[in-house]
């Protein structure tokens, strides 16, 4: 121990106490998903306080000099009853509310382990325990044990993510509820014995508290619930509150606002209540609040039927590229997103052929660097190493006649951290779109990808518009650079109108009977016509002609100026009705497994086709014809600069289309990258030099210092900043737009150094895209269940070794039967002759 102590006193001052603000990864490995409960444990670096597991601590050490670290393991305690423990631990409780984190909500700790802590000093890995301490010099003994406990009292960045709070009962007061007018009727509510004016249902009631008429409420998604009466009511009257009969107490009641389409809280209920003879303080509690059955609704998302195959017995897989993910809660979305991608070789080769040496070039801290962090996971799900069946539930249940397919999987904390982190949706743990999670993670990996290989090419690829003047006939071509294909649903060409006519038809008799509603029908569209939609021409009856000189009409034919290796087609199920409720199409579209886009391809000019002439807007001027500096929309520059375009490039393309959106400005991009000045700082008319670009213009020092501690040089800070104007957050974007226009650049991915760029070369004029033949084969489909994007569950299918596979969270089985025809993205790849 002599010997132990005195390699703990020459480290003594490299050991830190954890402080208010520090990131305490004790729960992940920076550079794995191995964690206190996998073989080996986590080591927690008492410096940096970054975790790591047995495989890749001793590069930690080799690389940084430390040498104590805080070993943690963790071993799953043996079940017990959970109504009955046996321990004198109270047994758990059910959720009673609609929350995370907090009293009564979900609680997201499912297991309990025994834990052993001790430190372990690299590299000769002597261990000390906290009885080891006990016996060495005061100095010693009390800094290292303060750490210790501050370690292990300290919250972890992935405890932290894990246990949000958020509370979904949170509740504003509507406005309608201090000045809610009560119409003197006579009407007064007996105690019990409800039914809905006009179907009698006798559940699901709620009470108008302007007349104090009862109805039932909405009809949900799968035809339980109400009949929309309530709903109809508001609309033909105007009173926004209702009460829900049965959910009254003398605590309150669950009331909702038509008008402002939540949840809301009534300060003057008791008042609202008398006024139609209802007394809270008497009233007792028969209905389930909407909370309730909200809660119901989340304890049983894994039991969803139709997309998730539940009524077969589904064969589990596991191995390399079988991997399931764990559910951050609601973080389905981004776990088949993920999934599907790393099934695509350009990500494969980018980040997990790599793997070394991306780690090798990893910062110092490793849990804030995209590409490390991307390349971890990509691992995770294809080497096989997490693909395990997860363990058996305890001894004390019933053993199951089906096998379960759960798997240990990972959790992709860091990873969701890291890609939602300043996001005003994927930093929450709320729901998402998945269309929008992918084309957000692209993004992410454009911007990431400035000087390097870029996987997201895959996917990129041309449109082609073709515009032609009615007056005139002449034909204006642009062309914009796009990642997925949305594809229209024309409801008008479903195949079994006639049924869906029945079914409205029996559904109305149902309303006005009072009979349970009939099962739903869903519409049966060919994709054949959902195409003809696509590629039809597009009436345009406001189009300003530059050949007439005035607004007249046109027609617009889109088609592919460029095939991309990978094709992504989303399915336009989302959309709003004619009160502006969203909603979801429940439609059943024949998607092929093979596909043949040629005849979509675009030919450009034809031959004796003239041109609409491009004219310019007149010059932005003030009434004494001094040219003044632009006013230019911020946003839509900033959009063309991700793409990839030069900022001269995207000032004057927003410049000459009027300010008038991203489309137009995109437009005039792809027209004009031929040209000599297409790069060239902007000169106005009138005027000898681009505002901004004078070496004489004064930059602020305090936004060259924020730029600078970034790792950029005075110089490319400098110029950057005159570049945009003295904007800090503009300069910020541009910098990393131009990265291979900069010479002497030291910054590339994840500001580490790349070699020397070259200076001379002209940088590229967009964006790259792909081409080849446009014939397709399915491979992978991503499905949701559930009535908007903002809520409900995601799965995604694939295809593996001709085999389909559904990918349901932590579940990865063999699929009986893939249900091709619900899909909402669906990922096809070029087959090659």
């Amino acid at each position: 121990m002599a010997e132990v102590s005195e390699v703990l006193m020459s480290v003594l001052s490299t050991i830190r106490v954890p402080r208010p603000g520090d990131r305490v990864h004790k729960d992940e490995c920076a550079l794995s998903f191995s964690s206190p409960e996998s073989e080996g444990g986590l080591y927690v670096c008492m410096n940096s306080f970054l975790g790591f597991g047995s495989q890749y601590v001793d590069r930690h050490h080799t690389r940084s000099g430390q040498r104590a670290y805080l070993h943690i393991s963790r071993t799953r305690k043996a079940p017990e009853d959970e109504e009955n423990s046996g321990s004198g631990d109270p047994p758990k409780k059910k959720p009673t509310r609609l929350a995370i984190g907090i009293e009564g909500g979900f609680n997201v700790e499912h297991e309990q382990y025994e834990e052993e802590v001790k430190v372990v000093l690299f590299p000769d890995r002597q261990e000390v325990t906290s009885d080891d301490l006990a016996t060495m010099p005061d100095l010693v003994r009390e800094r290292v044990s303060l750490a210790m406990a501050g370690l292990m009292s300290a919250d972890s960045v992935s405890h932290a993510l894990q246990v949000q709070q958020w509370d979904g009962e949170v509740r504003a007061e509507s406005r309608h509820a201090v000045e809610l007018k009560q119409l003197d009727n006579g009407t007064k509510i007996p105690p019990s014995g409800w039914r809905c004016e006009v179907c009698d249902l006798q559940e699901n009631l709620w009470m108008n508290l302007s007349d104090g008429r009862v109805f039932c409420g909405r009809r949900y998604f799968d035809g339980s619930g109400g009949n929309n009466h309530a709903l109809l009511h508001f609309q033909q009257t105007g009173h926004p509150l209702a009460v829900k009969l049965g959910t009254i107490t003398p605590d309150g009641a669950d009331v909702y606002s038509y008008d402002e389409d939540d949840m809301v809280l009534d300060p003057k209920l008791p008042e609202h209540l008398s006024h139609f003879g209802i007394d809270m303080m008497t009233m007792e509690k028969t209905e389930h609040t909407m909370t309730e059955l909200e809660i119901a609704v989340n304890q049983r998302v894994g039991e969803w039927e139709v997309i998730q195959e539940s009524g077969a017995t589904l064969r589990p897989l596991s191995g390399p590229g079988l991997t399931g993910m764990k559910n951050l809660g609601n973080s389905c979305y981004l776990n088949s997103v993920m999934q599907v991608l790393f099934t695509v070789p350009d990500f494969q080769s980018k980040y997990v052929s790599n793997i070394d040496k991306i780690f090798d070039e990893a910062p110092s801290d490793p849990t804030q660097d995209f590409k490390t962090q991307v390349a971890k996971l990509g691992y995770g799900l294809l080497s096989g190493e997490y693909s395990k069946p997860a363990p058996d539930p305890g001894e004390g249940s019933e053993p199951s006649s089906e096998p379960r397919g759960d798997q240990v999987g990972i959790a992709a904390r860091m990873f969701k951290a890291l890609v939602g982190r300043g996001h005003p949706e994927f930093s929450t743990n709320r729901q998402q779109d998945a269309q929008e999670f992918l084309l957000h993670f692209i993004n992410m990996v454009e911007r990431n990808c400035r000087s390097g290989v870029n996987p997201s090419e895959a996917f990129r690829f041309l449109v082609e518009e073709r515009i032609v003047c009615q007056q005139s006939q002449k034909a204006k071509y642009t062309q914009r650079v796009d990642y997925i294909l949305q594809l229209p649903v024309p409801m008008d060409q479903a195949t079994n109108t006639e049924e869906l006519q029945e079914a409205e038809r029996r559904r109305e008799e149902a309303d006005s009977s009072g009979a349970p509603p009939p099962a739903p029908v869903r519409a049966c569209i060919p994709f054949t016509a959902c195409m003809a939609a696509l590629s039809e021409p597009e009436t345009l009856t406001d189009f300003w002609s530059s050949a007439a000189q005035a607004k007249t009409t046109a027609t617009k034919t889109t088609r592919f100026a460029s095939f991309p290796d990978h094709m992504v087609i989303q399915v336009k199920k989302f959309t709003f009705g004619q009160d502006w409720v969203p909603k979801k199409l429940d439609v059943s579209i024949d998607v092929p497994d093979t596909l043949d886009l040629t005849a979509l391809r675009g030919t450009g000019q034809q031959p004796g086709e003239e041109l609409l002439p491009e004219v310019a807007p007149p010059p932005l001027m003030t009434p004494d014809v001094e040219v003044k500096a632009p006013v230019l929309d911020d946003s839509t520059v900033s959009q063309l600069c991700e793409m990839g375009f030069p900022l001269e490039a995207c000032r004057k393309a927003v410049y000459y289309t009027g300010n008038t959106g991203i489309d137009a400005a995109m437009n005039w991009v792809m027209g004009h990258m031929d040209d000599p000045d297409f790069s060239a700082p902007m000169v106005l008319p009138g005027t000898s030099s681009a505002p901004g670009t004078t070496p004489t213009e004064s930059v602020s020092e305090e936004h060259l210092a924020t730029i600078v501690s970034m790792g950029f040089s005075r110089d490319q800070a400098t110029r950057a900043l005159r570049a945009t104007s003295n904007v800090l957050e503009r300069a910020v974007d541009w910098i990393f737009s131009h990265l291979d226009d900069l010479e002497s650049m030291e910054v590339s991915e994840g500001g580490r150094s790349a070699a020397e760029s070259e200076g001379s070369r002209e940088p590229p004029p967009g964006p790259k895209v792909r081409d080849g033949p446009g014939k397709y084969e399915l491979f992978a489909f991503i499905s949701h269940m559930g009535t908007s994007t903002m809520c409900g569950h995601y799965v995604c299918h694939i295809k593996k070794d001709q085999q389909w596979v559904i990918f349901n969270d932590q579940k990865v089985c063999a699929s009986e039967k893939p249900p091709k025809d619900l899909g909402y993205l669906y990922f096809y790849r070029r087959v090659t002759e």
